[in-house]
């Protein structure tokens, strides 16, 4: 079965992760969706809904393939896809609803506009995993501001999406029976526009390097005794034992 679906009908697109039960993005996912984003013609789209299929948008990237082996390739491979979706030539839209925590938070910061469900929760947990979320600690500040991205980042905090949107992580926030008919009123915003605009004004909006933070998380934060002990911890449903080194 597919982990992601693409749905073209210009002027509207609708790239769905599909990976029941919550969506966790693994390589496998990250490498299908750059198959499928890459394949695509987008000849006259002008705004891409972002979704998550079923009970949520994401759970966030996969614990286990944050340790070796997967470690380096999952990471350059979810800061790829970060980019495909930065490099969108249309409006990007997320409709976000029930949880959306860690790299699938960080997919937000790719979008142009976030409408979430008032009781979706948002947030970047990785902390408490002994470990940071690589996008946000470099975009996050852009978005809500700095010392709110560094609450939220160190902090593991996880916000509804109703403050979601109080601080600039969401654009919006409504009731979840109005999500489907917000998402759309907030596409339509985009598609009235010349779809060369969009794609040029997108281009000159991009810019992000994640080469040195990577150089952080790899090199630094992932060989240290707590990053394995965070992670392993979470996977083996307990309590971590952090040694603080």
């Amino acid at each position: 079965m597919p982990l992601v679906s693409l749905r073209l009908d210009p002027p509207f697109a609708r790239f769905t992760l599909a990976h029941p039960p919550v969506n966790v993005i693994n390589l496998a996912l990250m490498e299908e969706s750059l198959a499928v984003l890459r394949r695509a013609d987008w000849k006259g789209v002008r705004c891409c809904i972002l979704a998550g299929e079923g009970k949520s948008f994401s759970a966030g990237v996969d614990v286990g393939e944050h340790l070796p082996p997967h470690g380096g390739r999952m990471v350059a491979l979810f800061h790829e896809l970060f980019r495909a979706l930065v490099d969108l030539p249309c409006a990007l839209v997320a409709r976000v609803h029930g949880a959306c925590l860690g790299g699938a938070a960080e997919l937000l910061l790719a979008c142009d506009s976030v409408v979430a469900a008032e009781d979706a929760q948002i947030g970047f947990p990785e902390i408490r995993l002994g470990v940071f979320p690589p996008i946000a600690c470099g975009v996050l500040g852009r978005v809500v501001g700095e010392m709110r991205a560094r609450r939220l980042i160190l902090s593991g905090e996880t916000l509804s999406g109703r403050d979601a949107a109080a601080v600039g992580l969401a654009t919006r926030a409504v009731p979840a029976a109005d999500l489907d008919a917000a998402v759309a009123a907030e596409s339509a915003l985009f598609t009235r526009h010349s779809a060369a605009a969009l794609r040029e004004t997108r281009r000159a909006l991009a810019d992000v390097d994640l080469t040195r933070i990577e150089e952080i998380y790899l090199g630094g934060l992932m060989k240290t005794a707590d990053a394995t002990e965070g992670l392993t911890a979470f996977l083996e449903k307990r309590p971590p034992r952090w040694k603080d080194r």
